[in-house]
C-alpha cells in the first residue's frame, strides 16, 4: 500500500544528490495557496509591492526547501526564508531587522516565528549572505525539474558542507526541537515513488 506523507514528516535532507528535483518535490505534501494569511502574502509574495528582497514564488520556494534539505516546520521555514533573503543581492540590514520583527510579532500565531525559530532564521540569513548562491528567487526552478539536486546545487552555488556545519550549529543552539533532532536526516530507504504525489502543485509556505 502506498503511504501518504504527513507535512510534519517531510524532510528531504542533504544526502540525495542522485535524485531529481521533481522526485523530491513529488513527495512534498501540499496545501492550497489561498490558505496563506494576508500578512504573509504582503511580505513574502513577490507580487506584493511591500515584499522583502528574496521574496519568491511558491514553486521556487518549494525547490529551495529541497535544495537546502529542510522540512516544513516553522524552524525549517525560518532557515529557508533567511537563506533566500540573505542570498538576495539587494537586501539591506534594516530590511533584515524589520522582517525579523514582523515574523516574531506581527504574523498570525500559526505562522509566527518563536525565539528558537529566529536562531534558524539568523543562521539561514548568514549562510545566504556569505555563500556563492545569489538571487534564488530568480532561478527558474520550474524549468529545471529533471535536473539532479547535485547538479542544481553545484550550478547555483549551494555548498552542502557549509549547510552541514550550519545545521550542526543550529542543533547545538536549539537542541530540543523536533526539527533540530532530525537535521541532516533524510528519506534514505524511502523510494519517492512509494509516496503519494501532492494534491496541488505548490506548497503554501505553511508553518503549522
Amino acid at each position: 500500500m502506498r503511504r501518504k506523507l504527513h507535512w510534519s514528516d517531510w524532510n528531504p535532507g542533504l544526502d540525495n544528490d542522485q535524485l531529481t528535483l521533481q522526485q523530491v518535490l513529488s513527495s512534498m505534501p501540499a496545501a492550497a495557496p489561498e490558505a496563506i494569511p494576508w500578512q504573509v502574502r504582503v511580505l513574502e509574495n513577490p507580487l506584493s509591492a511591500l515584499a522583502f528582497p528574496g521574496a519568491v514564488s511558491l514553486t521556487r520556494h518549494d525547490a529551495i526547501h529541497a535544495l537546502l534539505g529542510r522540512g516544513l516546520s516553522n524552524q525549517d521555514e525560518a532557515f529557508v526564508i533567511g537563506y533566500t533573503m540573505g542570498a538576495a543581492s539587494n537586501i539591506r540590514d534594516w530590511q533584515f531587522a524589520v522582517f525579523r520583527f514582523a515574523a516574531l510579532r506581527l504574523y498570525p500565531k500559526t505562522y509566527r516565528f518563536s525565539a528558537s525559530d529566529l536562531v534558524a532564521f539568523d543562521l539561514g540569513y548568514s549562510q545566504g549572505r556569505t555563500g556563492k548562491a545569489r538571487d534564488l528567487q530568480e532561478v527558474p526552478f520550474e524549468n529545471l525539474s529533471e535536473h539532479t539536486l547535485a547538479q542544481l546545487r553545484r550550478d547555483i552555488g549551494i555548498d552542502v558542507h557549509s549547510l552541514h556545519a550550519a545545521y550542526r550549529a543550529e542543533a547545538s543552539r536549539i537542541p530540543h526541537t523536533p526539527a533540530s533532532r532530525r537535521l541532516d536526516q533524510d528519506f534514505r530507504g524511502v523510494d519517492p515513488s512509494d509516496l503519494h504525489p501532492p494534491q496541488g502543485t505548490e506548497s503554501d509556505w505553511k508553518r503549522e
